[in-house]
């Protein structure tokens, strides 16, 4: 799809989104004098919401829906992805609402307002499951995919051309094919695509193959070649981009700024950043004062059965790697006896290749009530203070002893990118059944993928990975 086209199509569903907007509050508002719930109104006048109201939605809807990026391009990358960030964004739209009528427009009645949230919902999710049906039906029918030749048949080449037949995203792009100097590859096929020649055969290719897109993924010993290919290509009609061969450099993604007209590509930027990260901070904030409230009772009678059960301090205080780096004392009960992290050298096993497994099922320095808080996790009750400083989060990375962090690997270092959890992705994959150091793939998926959704989901999951008791020693 052409920039310009992809712009207006931007611009098009940002205006349905409105439209549809206030199409489902006046909607609601005639569902509720129509439909036989809640209390009876007599007067319908209080019903009747203000033009204010309206514009009020309006603009709620379009500040929240482009501060969450309802419509990056990553964000509409598949049909899922697209549902998850409109659920999450109407979602605060409508409680940022909420407050709004609550400190203005009291009468509004409640089942209105349940109404609103309802119809608009299933309206901009229906929209963008139509308009995707009918794009896929009309690209079937009338319309190539947007064709891309990648320059470089390399690593970097490779995985690019990996992921965008792997993308199920709008448009649909297909890669024709590669071009590499390395005469091996002439003829060879990579992901499926075949290597059709040198680079000096890029603009007759462009032409022969009706190519849409050139992207550049050539290592670094060659980008000399990326300035007279460009200048060659500036006469052709084709988008030219760059994926640079820095990746292997990145610890967790990178981002580009502009200053003063040049590009500086951060190789360390922030997983989580900006408006994402205050609404996960406010969301831990909330959820984690909310818990600790209601288990306290819980915590107060854990206290004191370990002290009856065994002699030492209730609470266990270890130091953890958080992110970037930074060391934190770790709150937990105590399920071991006093002075255990002085035996571990007796008890450690090693993998194959030489991996310490630091959870054992039959660990001989777990007290008998320990046992059962950290079968039912409740051993970790004590990180919702954690989380109240700022040291962890809900969900996230599993923090790791600073001794494993020192045997990391570079790529592995990616996983102290984001704040740490009391829980994440591979708690509910396998929790502790599985080698510590398998845990960073697991987590590297988390950071790639994490939303708002992926920490529900994950919370979700949590519960019952807790009442099975699966893998918990």
């Amino acid at each position: 799809m052409p920039r310009d086209s992809e712009v207006n199509f931007r611009l098009f569903l940002g205006a349905s989104d409105i439209i549809l907007t206030v199409i489902a509050l006046a909607l609601a508002r005639l569902a509720r004098l129509s439909w036989p719930f809640g209390a009876e109104i007599v007067h319908p006048k209080a019903a009747e919401l203000s033009p204010v109201v309206y514009v009020l939605v309006v603009v709620l809807w379009v500040f929240f829906f482009n501060t969450l990026s309802v419509y990056s391009p990553r964000k509409m990358a598949s049909l899922t992805q697209e549902l998850q960030s409109v659920a999450v964004a109407v979602l605060v739209a409508t409680a940022a609402f909420a407050g709004v009528l609550y400190l203005t427009y009291r009468t509004v009645p409640r089942l209105l307002f349940v109404y609103f949230f309802i119809f608009d919902l299933v309206a901009l999710t229906g929209f963008r499951v139509l308009m995707r049906t009918l794009f896929y039906i009309r690209m079937g029918r009338d319309h190539d995919p947007l064709r891309v030749l990648i320059l470089g048949a390399g690593k970097v080449g490779q995985d690019l051309a990996r992921a965008i037949h792997s993308n199920r995203g709008w448009p649909l792009a297909r890669v024709v094919g590669f071009l590499d100097d390395d005469p091996d590859k002439w003829d060879r096929e990579y992901e499926g695509v075949p290597v059709l020649g040198p680079l000096d055969k890029v603009c007759e290719v462009v032409q022969e193959q009706n190519i849409h897109e050139v992207i550049f993924a050539l290592p670094l010993r060659a980008h000399h070649r990326l300035i007279n290919l460009v200048m060659e290509l500036q006469k052709l009609p084709v988008e030219v981009k760059v994926v640079p061969d820095l990746f292997d450099l990145a610890f967790a993604r990178t981002e580009v700024e502009e200053v003063d007209g040049m590009p500086v590509i951060s190789l360390r930027a922030p997983a989580i950043n900006g408006y994402t990260r205050l609404v996960k901070r406010v969301f831990d904030v909330l959820l984690s004062a909310v818990l600790i409230v209601i288990t306290a009772p819980i915590m107060a009678l854990i206290a004191l059965a370990i002290k009856l059960d065994s002699p030492g301090p209730v609470i266990f205080k270890q130091w953890r790697i958080g992110e970037n780096g930074r060391p934190f004392l770790m709150y937990k009960f105590r399920t071991m006896v006093d002075g255990a992290e002085h035996q571990l050298h007796e008890v450690i096993q090693y993998t194959e290749d030489g991996k310490p497994i630091h959870k054992l099922p039959n660990d001989p320095r777990v007290t008998r009530l320990g046992r059962f808080l950290r079968r039912s996790s409740l051993d970790e009750l004590p990180q919702f203070f954690n989380v109240l400083k700022g040291e962890m989060s809900l969900v996230g990375p599993r923090p790791e002893l600073p001794c494993i962090v020192e045997q990391y690997e570079p790529w592995q270092r990616r996983r102290l990118s984001v704040p740490p959890g009391i829980t994440g992705w591979w708690q509910i994959s396998g929790r502790a059944d599985r080698p510590m150091h398998l845990h960073t793939e697991d987590d590297l998926y988390y950071i790639k993928n994490y939303s708002l959704w992926l920490d529900l989901h994950i919370l979700i999951k949590t519960i019952g990975a807790v009442i099975r008791g699966r893998g918990a020693y």
